[in-house]
């Protein structure tokens, strides 16, 4: 498992429920907002919209919230958000993605290199290791949607392109521009789905000890509670006894 997906089982392990889903609504509503705004409110014609829809309510956000994120994109005083990608490397030469929403590009590109800065990693230019990861969709079921021979072939009617089934998920990969139509037909054979999106998958991962792997994690979490910073990816790897260290501690 790489490390954007470790961090995420650990918060969750950690039982921070309430202050991820506050913060994950937070940036769901930004997703919707800009993706009304820049394709317009109707999701059968926006696909960018349709997909953050489809993520709100995997992730259980109310349908308010989503009709109010909507609306926010048709004021005259709707923020106006831009999407940047920062690429850089974390302790370790572990490779980092960030991709974030702003109305304010130096306030965002000077807090994301200080999380860099302080955790011993360093940004770097755009493309500087995005080469070393596949954009691709992500769609995660619990592993009570079914055992892992129903869900390889719920996925294959699908048109996915990969299942990793482990004790806790389902997590079933396939091209980022046919997400849409696989979440769709996926939601019609296993039901809900945890969440849905577009993420960086590594090609190859990096192991890394426990000092870093907890370095790692730091500077993760810091990334994941910036308000701007709407995704962070790694390609790091962590042990099995590692991994259950840091969800102790």
């Amino acid at each position: 498992m790489a490390g954007h997906s470790q961090f995420k089982n650990i918060m969750h392990r950690k039982g921070r429920q309430d202050a991820v889903r506050s913060k994950l609504f937070s940036k769901l509503s930004k997703e919707i907002t800009v993706a009304a705004k820049v394709g317009g409110p109707d999701a059968d014609a926006n696909p960018r919209l349709r997909l953050a829809i489809q993520n709100a309510k995997a992730q259980s956000m109310p349908k308010d919230n989503i009709e109010r994120a909507i609306k926010k994109s048709e004021g005259g005083d709707a923020d106006t958000y831009e999407q940047i990608r920062y690429e850089g490397y974390g302790p370790g030469g572990v490779a980092v993605i960030v991709e974030a929403l702003t109305d304010n590009r130096n306030r965002t590109a000077s807090a994301v290199r200080a999380i860099f800065a302080k955790n011993g990693g360093n940004m770097g230019e755009t493309g500087s290791v995005s080469f070393m990861f596949d954009r691709v969709g992500e769609i995660v079921y619990p592993a009570s949607a079914g055992d892992a021979e129903k869900v390889l072939e719920a996925a294959i009617e699908a048109g996915a392109d990969d299942v990793v089934s482990d004790e806790e998920n389902h997590t079933i990969i396939c091209a980022f521009e046919n997400l849409g139509d696989v979440a769709s037909t996926l939601e019609g054979l296993l039901g809900e789905s945890e969440s849905v999106n577009i993420v960086w998958k590594p090609q190859n991962t990096v192991a890394v000890d426990e000092d870093k792997a907890q370095t790692l994690m730091k500077m993760m979490g810091a990334l994941d509670d910036d308000d701007d910073v709407q995704n962070a990816f790694a390609n790091f790897e962590v042990s099995d006894d590692i991994m259950a260290k840091l969800t102790a501690a």
